[in-house]
Order: structure tokens, then sequence, then C-alpha cells
């Protein structure tokens, strides 16, 4: 019997890990009897009582395990290392606690799996949340799989069910700032899109505060692209060419209009001062993203530190 991984990374999921263990248990048992279950919840250090309660379904349950991080590592590590934990022939990447990416996709995917795809990836065609958030997401996805060299469609998350293999290779990149839903991507094999509606959370509200959000956004530019040092670099040239000219232009319009080259001018330095000063804040700010992020991967600590597992048989 072939072994499928789920993994649910939660913090502070109380109202929701209940349901999620349950809507997974009840489309294997109804659409995939013939395959093991396993379904891995990693919670990030939660203060609301999800961690009794991921204790009560594990006691009664074997077929889910359990990382407790020693503190909140921000979903993203958090979720990675349960994917590296994961023993299933293959594994859904990311399973959200309030079910927003829905688990009735599980059945297709796997389906998909059978057919030889070894990366079958969830496509938000349509969200059900404020136009605002969005239209800023749909740019944000736009914005950076038009940049990256990686053929990766927008709208493309983390919700995604990878074959064993895929596991393994992302396994051997060693990213101190996982960024999955591109990583899957980096790795190639075959893949395929299944699109579907990204649902509202029935409860609760996101841990996903937005300056998190804005940390993620930057990491999965910074990591996958180097477009915007490039872009500022051109820009630079640019910038210092329409410098020149403009500077001749001011000594010809000087020499003929006023015949000197000293009040006329001072307006244009005070802009230009401040225009450059602004350039050169903004150029150093992106490159400290991409300083951080090397120093970051050189120091070389584990993507989190876990407490305890339960139900593993190698525990630790």
């Amino acid at each position: 019997m072939r072994r499928i991984s789920v993994v649910t990374p939660c913090y502070n999921e109380a109202l929701n890990v209940r349901e999620c263990y349950a809507a997974v248990r009840d489309i294997f048992e109804r659409f995939l009897p013939g395959y093991e279950r396993e379904h891995l919840f990693c919670d990030n250090a939660s203060t609301d009582g999800t961690i009794e309660i991921l204790r009560e379904i594990a006691a009664s349950d074997p077929s889910v395990k359990i990382i407790l991080n020693s503190r909140n590592f921000g979903p993203m590590r958090s979720n990675y290392n349960g994917v590296m934990a994961a023993s299933g022939d293959a594994v859904l990447l990311f399973l959200p606690a309030d079910l927003q990416d829905p688990p009735s996709l599980l059945p297709k995917f796997v389906e998909l799996w059978e057919q030889g795809f070894e990366v079958v990836f969830g496509i938000r065609a349509e969200r059900e949340e404020a136009w605002l958030m969005r239209t800023v997401r749909f740019g944000y996805y736009r914005f950076l799989t038009g940049l990256t060299q990686l053929s990766a469609p927008p709208g493309v998350g983390d919700c995604q069910l990878v074959d064993r293999k895929v596991v393994e290779a992302m396994r051997q990149i060693e990213d101190a700032y996982p960024f999955l839903r591109m990583m899957t991507f980096e790795c190639g094999y075959k893949s395929v899109g299944v699109p579907y509606v990204w649902m509202a959370r029935k409860r609760g509200f996101s841990k996903n505060s937005l300056a998190r959000l804005v940390d993620q956004g930057l990491n999965g530019i910074i990591t996958y692209t180097s477009s915007p040092v490039r872009a500022v670099l051109l820009a630079g040239f640019a910038i210092a060419a329409l410098s020149i000219v403009y500077a001749v232009a001011n000594l010809i319009l000087g020499l003929v209009l006023y015949q000197r080259l000293a009040e006329p001018g001072i307006f244009s330095i005070i802009v230009a001062v401040f225009f450059f000063g602004g350039v050169q804040l903004f150029v150093t700010g992106l490159l400290g993203e991409y300083i951080l992020a090397i120093y970051a991967q050189v120091r070389k600590k584990p993507v989190v530190f876990e407490r305890e597992r339960i139900n593993f048989s190698d525990r630790r």
C-alpha cells in the first residue's frame, strides 16, 4: 500500500485543527481507501490549546504525526521542516489548518500523480477574499513569475502533491529560508496544474501579519530572481545618461539665454540631490536584502529547532 503524506503547519489554530484532521481522514476513507494516510501537523509553539488538541488526536490515531517547534519560526520554515520529515511515496506539501486550500483536491492530485506527473500543483484561479488583497497577491505573483527563469504559472501556491524523488531533490537545496511553491519548479520534473477556488477562512483569523507577508514576498523575489539588481544597474546607467544630457542642456541654456551659469541652476541642484539621495538609499536597501540572504545562508542554522516529535518511530 502506497503512503500519501499531508503536511499541515499550524499556529494557534485550536478552532480548526479538529476539522482539518477529520476532513483529511474522510477524504482518505471515501476516495483513497487504497492508500496509507500520514497526516503531519507542524506546530509553531501555539498558546491557545492547539497542542493539547493535537496530542489528543495523535493518541487515538497513529497515522497522525506531530512536530512541536521550540518557538514560532514562521510558517514557511515550519512547513518545510514538516515536508522533510514526511515519509510518504507522495507528499502534499501544504494543507492549511483553516482549509482555505480545500482537501477535496487531494483525490484529483493523486489521480494525476498515478498517471506519472511528479509535481501536481494547485492554481488559485479564484480567491474568496477582499478585492485589495486579491489584487495585491495577483500583481505580486505576476511580477515574480515574470522575473524568474522558472516555468511557474501565476496563481500557483504551496498546495502541491509531489513525488518522493522531488522531496529528496528539495532536500538537497538547503535553503535557509525555503520558498516551497517555487522550490518544486526549481527542481524540475514532470508537472501539471489543477485550478481551484481558494476558500475564505471560516473560523479564527490569519496569523500572517502584514510585516510577515512582506517578508515572505521579498524572500521569494530575492531567492528566485536577480532581476531587481540588474534593473537597478540599468536604471543607474539611464539616470547617468540623462544627467549628462541635462548638464549639457543647462550649459547651453545658461550660455545662450542667461550668459551666466550660477543662480538659474540652484533649484535643479536641490532636486538632483534629493533624487539621487533617494536612489542611493533604495539601491543600498536592495543590496542589503541580498546581503542578508547570503548572511542567513552561510550561517548554516537549522531551519527550525524542535521541542518534541509525537508518533514518530525515530523519536528525538
